[in-house]
């Protein structure tokens, strides 16, 4: 196939270029670099199969030749993207859509759109299903990346009702692995930066509130089954075993043999409380369920922070 991916320099964007490469796919990547960078992807450079543009996905998008496939990544992920980066987050979620999803219409292409567990908000269920609305604030500091996604997603939806599309509508719960920035701002890049610099590991509230961690090349292959399925709706792609952040970044000093103290920040506004995916969806249509535990996965991921500082 050949597919276009959109923030494709980008945490996931790079992982998921690279994996479609291998397995013999054209990848021509877009990306504005606003979050993403290309060393993530500097060694894709050389590969024939792969072409790159820096580009801003809310302009008009135009691509020539054929497209099997439009998988839309392109958006900040991170809170402290999103509070830097409001409006352009709810302009890549709603005209950054509708720009991709009317390519992949033109070209007659399936479209997925890169949705995420923030569309639950800070759920009143646990674990969520894909049957769950959730609970969002739409007029606060999260709300931004939060309704970008939701409208994201029933544009995606008008699209596959309206002209018949084939779409695919991904639900990302909590990932990590290489290629996340180390001031990324979340969780995981925060305490192993943190922990590998001895400095205090900054836990936000009494750290009881849970994640769900998947690594990266888990979610990859989920996204890769996904993206080969028939499914049209909403797929939950997640690892469903549950960490507090206080359980996260004393795993995490442990590992690294940090001399850090962990301590505690008032908690950031619409800060989930629990975050765990049901995955019956993707284990009975897809056949996946996550293969790298937390332990390995965490040891991975420290092993590229240490690289990288």
């Amino acid at each position: 196939m050949r597919i276009l991916v959109t923030g494709a320099a980008g945490f996931l964007g790079s992982h998921l270029s690279r994996y479609l490469l291998a397995r013999n796919h054209a990848v021509v990547g877009i990306d504005n670099l606003i979050t993403g960078s290309v060393d993530n992807i500097k060694d894709l450079l050389k590969d024939p199969g792969f072409e790159f543009t820096k580009y801003d996905v809310t302009n008009y998008l135009h691509v020539p030749g054929r497209l099997d496939a439009v998988l839309h990544f392109a958006s900040p992920a991170s809170p402290i993207d999103y509070l830097k980066f409001p409006i352009p987050t709810l302009k890549v979620g709603a005209l950054g859509t509708h720009k991709a999803l009317g390519l992949a219409k033109d070209k007659k292409a399936i479209f997925m759109i890169a949705s995420t567990s923030e569309v639950y908000g800070d759920p009143l269920i646990n674990p969520q299903h894909e049957s769950y609305w959730g609970n969002v604030n739409p007029i606060g500091p999260r709300g931004v990346y939060d309704e970008a996604k939701r409208f994201a997603e029933a544009m995606t939806m008008a699209y596959h009702r309206y002209h018949k599309m084939q779409v695919r509508l991904l639900r990302i719960f909590n990932t990590y692995g290489p290629n996340m920035r180390l001031e990324d701002g979340r969780a995981v890049p925060n305490f192993m930066t943190q922990a590998l610099k001895n400095k205090p590991i900054t836990v936000y509230g009494d750290g009881s509130q849970t994640r769900s961690l998947c690594y990266v090349s888990d979610l990859i292959d989920g996204i890769y089954r996904l993206l080969k399925s028939g499914i049209n709706e909403p797929v939950n792609i997640g690892n469903p075993q549950e960490i507090t952040l206080l359980e996260l970044a004393r795993a995490i000093k442990m590992i690294t043999g940090s001399r850090s103290k962990i301590v505690f920040r008032p908690l950031p506004e619409d800060d989930p409380k629990v975050r765990r995916p049901d995955i019956t969806l993707a284990k009975s249509k897809l056949k996946w369920s996550p293969k790298v535990d937390l332990e390995n996965g965490l040891k991975k991921t420290i092993s590229y922070f240490r690289s990288k500082l």
